[in-house]
């Protein structure tokens, strides 16, 4: 009895030093049946993150209100029957899409995690032979507020050249509203938009017209899911909104230059597939990098900022004043 009782004091011990020795705004926690995952948090935010399938944010939380989706069955994942390899909520990638090579390894493999500093977590991926890369990705939360800067670093570790881009497939919660700014010089779509038609014909829209997409003054707006789900915008500047039904604009800035090339079929700098919700409940958010040139043993990275502000979902009948939000987010910039 006293040896078990000495070595349940020592675990605890011990626990508690592994805890005090990681940065302020960090600690370990289960999530779903994830567990030792990494928690961000400060006075109302939170961001926790999942290593042991695809490095992966699960929950990017203010006030207690969970900007991403994240699929129920997951919390069956390790258990017998449950699924091996789920992936929901805060999810990255790269690209081109139709050009990569499958990549199980980055896409649903184990990753390792650190803290690396205050609010502050590194996912690694293990190398990936498909694509000839390994992907870092640090994650920052500020001390205050909701800001929450997302880097993936792409790091070539064969003995060639690759092309790779970056590629954010994020599942926001169902039900919200886009807006995309619009960038007149830069435009190639003339709708500033296009469709993809994912069924037996496979082609791309360019001139499409949806009940739920509309332009309104600079401004895109997608109000629901659309008839094809998948969209692609020509957008360069470099940030757009996504308006909850429970009341926070979830926003995503990221370097998008101008003269950069986008190497996806129809040349697109951000994408929203938005099906119904009887088949997935979520709209995914999904800037694309520009192509860079990745020498052996070279990284190159690219950073999305991540912002929840509060704005109001608009009232049947009602739509977003658009110039408030704009000005709403700008300022969240500075």
């Amino acid at each position: 009895m006293r040896s078990t009782c000495f070595a349940a004091a020592l675990l605890a011990l011990q626990l508690a030093a592994s805890a005090a020795a990681l940065p302020e705004g960090v600690r370990r926690v289960k999530v779903l049946n994830y567990p030792d995952c990494f928690e961000l948090s400060n006075a109302d935010t939170r961001v926790t993150l999942c290593h042991q399938v695809g490095g992966r944010v699960l929950e990017y939380a203010h006030q207690g209100k969970n900007a991403l989706y994240l699929d129920p069955r997951e919390e069956k994942w390790g258990t017998p029957g449950g699924p091996k390899a789920p992936s929901s909520a805060g999810r990255f990638d790269i690209g081109p899409e139709y050009l990569i090579p499958k990549r199980d390894t980055l896409w649903a493999g184990e990753w390792q995690a650190e803290a690396t500093g205050p609010r502050a977590v590194r996912l690694t991926s293990q190398p990936d032979e498909a694509t000839g890369v390994q992907l870092i990705r640090n994650f920052r939360l500020a001390a205050t507020g909701t800001h929450l800067a997302c880097e993936q670093v792409i790091k070539n570790v064969s003995k060639e050249p690759k092309f790779w881009t970056h590629w954010s497939r994020t599942f926001a919660v169902h039900g919200g509203i886009g807006v995309i700014p619009q960038t007149p010089d830069t435009r190639r779509f003339p709708s500033g938009f296009v469709m993809y038609n994912q069924g037996a014909e496979h082609n791309i829209i360019l001139k499409p017209t949806d009940p739920n997409v509309r332009m309104r003054g600079d401004f895109l707006e997608v109000l629901g899911p659309t008839k094809q789900p998948k969209l692609g915008f020509d957008s360069n500047a470099g940030w757009f909104a996504y308006v909850m039904p429970h009341d926070q604009a979830f926003v995503k800035r990221y370097p998008s230059p101008k003269d950069g090339v986008y190497p996806e079929i129809a040349g697109l700098t951000l994408c929203f597939w938005y099906p119904q919700a009887s088949f997935v409940p979520a709209c995914e958010l999904e800037p694309h990098g520009p192509r860079r040139t990745i020498a052996p043993g070279a990284s190159v990275s690219f950073t999305e900022d991540w912002y929840l502000l509060p704005h109001k979902f608009p009232a049947a009948g009602e739509q977003i004043d658009l110039a408030k939000l704009s000005t709403q987010v700008e300022a969240a910039f500075k």
